[in-house]
């Protein structure tokens, strides 16, 4: 159950905590980056600099959502260049028709065809091998559980690292999934009656998107302490708050790093 994270702090308090692997939406980077919803309007080089930021504030394992490496196959080529090289554990690629056309319905998937040749671009565009290029779908919630199943396939018999799938909605549903996939399966956010992770487990899931509350709940905690700020009302600073800051800040470090390289130790 990977830590959704959006800024260096939030990365290094799911490290502090004990979280495995990371994982930053591609919703929670527009909201971050730009304050705007998920309509894929964040540009490559801005998810890119934030990416990076992240990166290097961080141990832990770290991954994200690429949409739909912004544009065709040679765009997925130039997405997971950069995003390779700022740091990143691996990436996601989806097929769905983004960003939106003139007049679509809904969240349809690209043809077949060109979303395995997106997966294929991903997989001759990564440099280090152990680069996870991960293959996303949301067929089942378009298109239905049988163009979901082709395309899983499809997209590990191209050699993806692992399969991701939203839109399932039953038990009935990750069964058929699962029993195809040869890879590591990961799921997004599933009814509350299916997120069990040892059902999930054993079935073979390998990893769950549980939703991205601490983005949501950072902006609301920050907005009511403006709030009460202003009012006048605003609470006693908790205790462990300068603590909590001073760790993930990684105060102590640069302390030790200005005492041995900002000052004089005595004459030459």
């Amino acid at each position: 159950m990977p830590a959704s994270i959006y800024d260096p702090l939030s990365a290094r308090a799911a490290e502090e905590i004990g979280y495995e692997l990371a994982f930053m939406a591609g919703s929670v980077a527009s909201l971050t980056v730009l304050g705007a919803p998920d309509l894929v309007i964040v540009t490559l080089s801005e998810l890119v600099e934030q990416a990076r930021r992240i990166a290097r504030a961080t141990n832990l394992p770290f991954f994200l959502d690429a949409d739909h490496g912004f544009g065709n196959a040679l765009s997925v080529m130039r997405t997971v260049e950069e995003l390779e090289s700022a740091g990143l554990a691996g990436l996601t690629i989806e097929d769905t028709a983004l960003p939106a056309r003139f007049d679509q319905k809904g969240s349809p998937p690209h043809s077949l065809a060109e979303g395995l040749g997106k997966m294929k671009a991903a997989l001759a565009a990564r440099q280090d091998p152990d680069f996870v290029i991960i293959g996303r779908t949301g067929a089942a919630a378009s298109t239905g559980l049988d163009d979901c199943l082709e395309r899983v396939l499809a997209y590990q018999d191209a050699g993806v690292d692992a399969i991701f799938l939203s839109g399932l909605k039953t038990r009935e549903d990750i069964e058929a999934c699962a029993n195809i996939c040869r890879v590591p399966l990961l799921l997004g956010a599933l009814p509350g009656s299916l997120s069990k992770p040892d059902m999930l487990s054993g079935l073979g899931v390998r990893s769950l998107i549980t939703g991205h509350r601490p983005h949501s709940a950072a902006v609301r905690a920050t907005y009511e302490t403006l709030r009460e700020a202003r009012a006048g009302t605003l609470p006693p600073r908790p205790e462990d708050e300068g603590p909590l800051m001073d760790r993930l800040s990684r105060k102590a470090a640069y302390e030790a790093h200005s005492k041995a390289f900002l000052k004089s130790e005595g004459k030459p």
